[in-house]
Formats: structure tokens, sequence, C-alpha cells
């Protein structure tokens, strides 16, 4: 599934061809009165609907006695309701020609099927009935407990990769729980408890904490219809709140030094706190993405590609990215792997002397305006299916945007001055605000892959 972060690297706007039907391609809004929020893109391409229900509640809502709960809960809503026996849920859908899964990442959790446009009220129903009627008994949490445990020991205890990007942002992030893995720590998900998992339901699984998001071969008034006739009756719930320990001024660099045997390739890598798109102030957020695509979002026509990969051959590879996706402050990255005979040194001084340039130079007019040019082409693409319309809505709506916001994109990308971005590089390239790592073989290395950026999203 593709993510908002991939949306906001890329761009925002969708191109489509005028058509006979006001509503195709095109968001529309409405509230059920139980609080659900409800967004139609009709898309009539083919007889196909997108049906995605995000819930505003993520890792970074783990009670702190509790680490991993939202994404070991996204588990257990695949398990069943007096109505639907025990993990008959996905056969059901298989049944009907479709497709589902579910994702969770530090602000929210989304549940999506695919499947024939004839068969929406089913799924609707299917959804509404565990979204109020789930099971969850002493059989069912130890069970998911141990998938979820050897989940994490394939996917990340037993990656050197991914236990480095563990140990990046655990040190980016003092204070704010974006520190603590999406999937939890393996102490605590062996602590996860029935109590604990009732009772996250209970505080977060009602319909007004909720965003019903059906894209494709619909009308407006179909989805109406039918959110009304099986989300309607649902009750609101009695929300927890949703409050966070916030980051305090950063005052000192930090770095992360980790070897691993089964290292093959080293690798340098950087993280810089910084706004994301829902806490930024005067637009920052925008200027940021062009920013970092810039210096490093096209491989080796960026500045740093041309510099180092091209001109003084000191890399294989380069790349920075911003990480607009969240409610509170996030990151911008840079990752790059030495040519051989090359030391890690010499690449994080090169990177710091190419970067300490563009704070003092900024960018150029060819390359501000090739920047925005891709950024919004590239998104005409991304954007080019009815799955990849609902994606983007719900993950901006769930992070607090607004379909304003969300619409306004690509213009505000295309209003983006060379001196905003100059000045953001200046305000959010500094030490202080940093933690650096690095990634070697330990003795004569193995053959894992490299490690590379993280993506966005726990399956």
């Amino acid at each position: 599934m593709k993510t908002l972060r991939a949306f906001f690297l890329a761009g925002a706007a969708l191109a489509a061809p005028a058509l006979a039907d006001d509503e195709a391609f095109k968001a529309h809004e409405f509230s059920l009165k139980n609080g659900m929020q409800v967004v139609v893109i009709p898309d009539h391409r083919a007889p196909v609907v997108t049906h995605q229900i995000w819930f505003k509640t993520g890792s970074a809502d783990d009670p702190r006695d509790a680490g991993g709960i939202a994404h070991f809960f996204e588990h257990l809503m695949f398990r069943g309701t007096p109505k639907v026996p025990d993990q008959q849920f996905d056969a059901i859908i298989s049944r009907n020609g479709g497709d589902n899964n579910a994702n969770t990442y530090y602000d929210r959790t989304v549940y999506y099927e695919r499947i024939a446009a004839d068969r929406l009220g089913l799924v609707m129903e299917l959804d509404a009935d565990r979204m109020e009627n789930l099971i969850i008994s002493d059989q069912t949490v130890p069970s998911e407990r141990n998938v979820i445990l050897e989940e994490r020991n394939q996917r990340t205890d037993n990656s050197p990769d991914a236990k480095f990007w563990e140990q990046m942002y655990s040190a980016l992030y003092l204070a704010h729980p974006y520190g603590i893995p999406v999937i939890g720590w393996r102490s605590e998900i062996e602590g996860l408890t029935l109590e604990e998992a009732q009772a996250f339901y209970k505080a977060n699984y009602g319909p007004n904490n909720a965003i019903l998001v059906v894209s494709g071969d619909v009308t407006v008034a179909q989805v109406k219809d039918l959110a009304e006739k099986y989300y309607g009756p649902l009750k609101a719930r009695d929300l927890s709140k949703r409050v966070r320990p916030q980051e305090p001024p950063p005052i000192a660099a930090r770095r992360v030094a980790m070897k691993d045997p089964q290292v093959g390739v080293p690798t340098l890598a950087r993280l810089y706190l910084a706004p994301s798109y829902t806490s930024q102030k005067d637009d920052e957020a925008y200027a940021l993405a062009v920013m970092s695509f810039i210096l490093g979002g096209s491989g080796d026509t960026s500045r740093l590609g041309l510099a180092l990969t091209k001109r003084d051959k000191i890399v294989t590879s380069v790349s920075t990215w911003y990480d607009g996706d969240g409610i509170d402050d996030r990151n911008i990255g840079v990752y790059a792997q030495p040519a051989e005979g090359e030391t890690l040194a010499a690449v994080e001084a090169a990177i710091d002397n190419e970067i300490a340039k563009f704070v003092a130079e900024g960018p150029t007019a060819e390359e501000l305006t090739r920047a925005k040019a891709v950024l919004v082409a590239n998104a005409i693409y991304a954007k080019d299916s009815a799955e990849g319309m609902a994606n983007y809505y719900g993950e901006g709506l769930a992070y607090g945007l607004t379909l304003a916001d969300l619409d306004a994109w690509p213009q505000r990308i295309d209003a983006v001055t060379a001196e905003q971005v100059k000045a953001v590089a200046a305000k959010y390239f500094k030490p202080e605000r940093s933690v650096t790592g690095t990634l070697e073989p330990e003795g004569k290395g193995g053959d894992a892959p490299p490690a590379t950026p993280p993506t966005e999203g726990t399956p």
C-alpha cells in the first residue's frame, strides 16, 4: 500500500480529464450523526471500489505501559464477531473476489478492502460489525501476541537494517513516542494483556474516531445511503484524550554507531528533527519538500548526487527525503553508501560540505523550477488509481489536514521561493537537531542487503 509520505515526496495533484460527471475524481465530504467522517472520490474507469476505514489512533497513542497495543489490536480486528466466525473475515472477502489488509503507523491505523463495486454494501456490513461487536477473548489474545512476536523476530530482530533504524529514531526523539517502534519493543509485546486490548478497543474504535474513504465506481448518493445504513446505527464512544509528551528544544547532536556481522555494505545516515505538514508554521513543510528533492531526491541528478557520485565518486548512492507525515514534528533524512576504498568519515565530511554550501547559497533558479515541476508531475502518476486517491485523502485527513489542504498541495509547492528553501535549510540543518548513524560490518561482514531508508507503515 502506498503511503501519504510517498505522495508528499512525489507531489499531490491529480490531472484528470474533464468528464460529464462533475463528481468524477473529486473528493466529496460529509459526516454521519455519530461523528464518522466520510469521503467519497468517484472514479468510473473500472467497476471496482476501494473501501477504507482510517482510525485516528496509532502507535504514538499507545499507553505508556502497553507499547505496541495499536499494532497488536490491528491483528485482533481480523478475528471474529458473533455474526462472523473467528478468522472468517478474510475468507468472506476472498470468496467475493476482493482483497483486504490493514496497517498501523504512528498516528493512524487503516483497514482496507478492494472489491467489485456491487459488493460495497457487503464490506461496509463486515467492517461495521467488527467495529462494534469484536470478540476479544483469552483464546485470541495469546495466539495473536505470538504472531506479532514472530513478526518482530523476522522483520526486526533478525535484520541489522531494521534494528539500525529503530536506534536512529529512538535517538532522535528523546521524549516523543515517535521514538518507539510501531510494532513495539519485544519486552512490551510479551506483556500485552486481554484487559489492555479490551480497553484499547473501547477507547479508540468508535465511529467518531474514524474516517470512511470510498473511492471508485460509485456516486456520492450511493455511498451516503450505504454509510447511513451500516455505519449510521453505530454509537459514538467516549474516546480517550490524545495527550502526548512533546520534544524538548534540541541542544546536542547525537550519534549512533552500530556494527553487525551480517552487514555487507557500510551505511551513513542522518536524521534532522523538522516540522510535519500538520505541525508546520508559515508553510515551511512545502519548502522542506522542495529542498529535500533538490538536495537528494532525484538520485544521481540531485545536488548531492552530482557532487558526490558523479564528480567526486566518493559514494555509490546518496539520497535525501522529507518525512512530513504526522501530527507532530517529523524529520529530514540523509542516506549514503561509500564507494570502494572510501571511509564513512570521508563521506560524512563531504555531505556536510555540500549541505553547508546549500545553506549559504540556496537553490539555483533551474533547480527550483525543475524540483517543483517534477514533484507535481510525479503526483499525477502516484494518484492515478482509485486506491491511490483513497490513500492520499485518508492519510492526510487522519493527520488532521483538511480536504482544502490536500487539494491545495500543488499550488503551495508551486508557490515555494528560493528564499524559503534557503531559510528552511539554514533553520533545520543544524547539528543540534540531528542524529548521525553508521552501520558497519563486524568482523569479515556478511551478505545482508544494504540498509535502506525506512518506509512507512507496519503490515
